[in-house]
């Protein structure tokens, strides 16, 4: 109980510190009249270009693969960010709307599952069957985590227990991307295969986003026999 309570202590100061960063660009965006669906669509764009980087690395085998998975990480890490914009631009500006949440919330799981995809395919064309199962797994967890909270919220509960939400999944596949590009890029002589700095944390999220789906399930019956 006493780590959780400190993972999430952690976790409200690391947002609170990007927003910090953030908000002078958020500023300048509402001033230029650019609404929170707009930022929103620039996201998921942005996370469409870096699946795309990767499809193309997985059908052009020829290709420097490592340099494109780098670049993905870091296109799909930029974009990330507006995630967090677009509800800063809504609260500042007071532009709120439960249609923009609605939006927010679809277009999200757009992201990640455009994201995971790719990987996916990404590493099954390279030759990497094992991690492409694995990927698929965290790509199952990742949408089950926000299904199970959505259909507990449809039933009137408030469902967000759990270690591995969209925030820790985003953080870690992108970590995965930029940190396999980079040294597989700039090392020299490496004494194992680089692609396994992606599919380690992907393993992690295969594993921690299913049983935080699982345990939103038991919490959910359990609020549920409450009533």
């Amino acid at each position: 109980m006493e780590i959780k309570k400190r993972a999430k202590k952690l976790r409200d100061q690391l947002q609170q510190l990007i927003y910090k960063i953030i908000n002078p660009v958020v500023h300048g965006m509402i001033k230029m009249g650019i609404t929170p669906n707009i930022v929103t669509t620039i996201g998921f764009l942005g996370n469409l270009a870096g699946a795309c980087i990767l499809i193309y690395a997985g059908m052009h085998k020829e290709g420097n693969l490592y340099s494109l998975i780098g670049w993905a990480g870091g296109i799909i890490l930029i974009s990330s960010l507006f995630d967090m914009m677009d509800g800063q631009v809504a609260r500042i500006g007071g532009m709120a709307s439960t249609f923009g949440a609605m939006y927010d919330s679809v277009l999200d799981r757009y992201s990640e599952l455009v994201t995971l995809g790719a990987i996916c395919f990404c590493l099954s064309e390279n030759g990497y069957p094992v991690g492409a199962v694995i990927t698929f797994a965290a790509l199952i967890g990742s949408l089950m985590v926000s299904y199970v909270r959505a259909r507990a919220e449809g039933l009137g509960l408030e469902c967000k227990i759990g270690f591995m939400q969209r925030p820790e999944r985003v953080v870690l596949t992108c970590l995965g991307l930029l940190i396999c590009g980079i040294t597989a890029t700039q090392a020299k002589d490496l004494s194992f295969d680089p692609m396994y700095i992606l599919i380690a944390p992907l393993g992690f999220i295969a594993i921690f986003a299913n049983l935080t789906a699982f345990a939103r399930i038991e919490y959910s019956r359990k609020q549920l026999l409450k009533k």
